[in-house]
């Protein structure tokens, strides 16, 4: 991915750090959301950027390897299932990633957040670009970090709760892990407001 128009027109207008911001897990039933946020050297940039829905776990994992070692500042946070459960996924998405940028130390100019909808972030520009991780390298490289960390994430809690086999599906609601809801019930990783994890019939086990 070539660094964006936009990149370049911010940093033209003076904006020396812009961060680039997206999250991991939105849509999954079970585990954290967690969102990156990261600021590039823009002259040293990482080999791949891409979404990293594109890319292989060998791939993603190599380019998150080569943006830490490159960039200026990256950060992540994440929320748990109990406060995704009260402020919803929207919310705690936004919410993750504006604390990713707090996280980074260092003031930035400028905020390039991926979606519809902007983190409630106060002092930089903030700007929500729908499919930014497909467009602009910092999210780019952000939607990276945070996935690599959230899968990982899901891989360990695989170990805890082998019955889910998280470390196949990471928590979205593929046909074997709703079977596996409806046989167990769910567990304290499920988000309880979510289908189907809602509509079990069985009592929830968060155990």
């Amino acid at each position: 991915m070539d660094v964006s128009a936009l990149e370049r027109a911010l940093r033209l207008e003076g904006h020396r750090f812009i961060a680039g911001c997206d999250e991991a897990g939105r849509g999954a039933l079970a585990g954290p959301v967690v969102a990156a946020a990261v600021v590039l050297n823009y002259d040293r940039l990482p080999a791949v950027l891409m979404d990293s829905k594109r890319m292989t776990r060998r791939r993603r994992e190599l380019a998150a390897a080569e943006i830490k070692e490159l960039a200026v500042a990256y950060a992540t946070f994440r929320i748990e299932p109990r406060e995704i459960e009260r402020i919803n996924i929207l919310q705690a998405s936004l919410k993750a990633m504006a604390r990713a940028v707090d996280k980074l130390g260092i003031a930035v100019a400028s905020v390039l957040a991926d979606g519809n909808f902007a983190p409630p972030i106060h002092g930089p520009l903030v700007q929500a670009i729908v499919h930014g991780d497909d467009k602009i390298a910092c999210i780019a490289a952000a939607s990276i970090l945070a996935k690599v960390e959230r899968d990982e994430i899901m891989r360990q809690y695989a170990k805890l709760y082998p019955r889910y086999h998280f470390e196949r599906h990471l928590g979205y609601g593929t046909d074997a892990h709703v079977a596996a809801l409806k046989r167990y019930g769910a567990c304290r990783l499920h988000r309880a407001t979510f289908k189907p994890v809602r509509d079990l019939q069985q009592p929830t086990l968060f155990e």
